[in-house]
C-alpha cells in the first residue's frame, strides 16, 4: 500500500468515526488537530465532556483490537496534544480521551463499517 492510499484510507476511517460520534449526539469541533508533539485525530464534544478520540482503522481484529494498538507511547503524545489544544482552547468541560475502532475489511468500499466507541479509556 503507497502512502498516499494509507493517508486516503485514513482520512476515510475518520469520516466514518466522525459520522458515527455524530450519529451519538457528539459536535465534531476540529479534526486532525496538530501540534509539534502529536496529533489528534477528532475533537468533539457532548454534554460537559470534550473528547480527544483516536481513531484506529483496521481490516478486522484477527491479529487484536484496534485499540490495543493505541501505545502508551500514543496515548502521551495524544495527552501532550491535548495540552496544546486546552492551552489554545479553553474550556470549562471535563477533558476525555475516546478511543473509535473502525473495521473495514473492504477498505473504502466497504459499505458498512464496523464501529465500535470506547470512551475514557486512558
Amino acid at each position: 500500500m503507497r502512502g498516499g492510499d494509507r493517508t486516503a484510507l485514513g482520512l476515510w476511517g475518520e469520516e466514518q468515526a466522525a459520522r458515527h460520534l455524530k450519529w451519538r449526539g457528539y459536535r465534531i469541533v476540529e479534526r486532525r488537530y496538530r501540534c509539534r508533539e502529536g496529533e489528534i485525530d477528532l475533537v468533539a464534544v457532548r454534554g460537559r465532556y470534550l473528547c480527544f478520540v483516536e481513531v484506529k482503522l483496521r481490516k478486522n481484529a484477527a491479529l487484536a483490537e484496534a485499540r490495543e494498538f493505541v501505545t502508551p507511547a500514543k496515548q502521551r503524545k495524544v495527552r501532550t496534544a491535548a495540552l496544546h489544544y486546552l492551552m489554545e482552547h479553553p474550556t470549562d468541560r471535563q477533558p476525555r480521551f475516546d478511543v473509535v475502532e473502525v473495521y473495514a475489511p473492504y477498505g473504502e468500499e466497504t459499505r458498512r463499517p464496523e464501529i465500535k466507541h470506547w470512551e475514557n479509556v486512558f
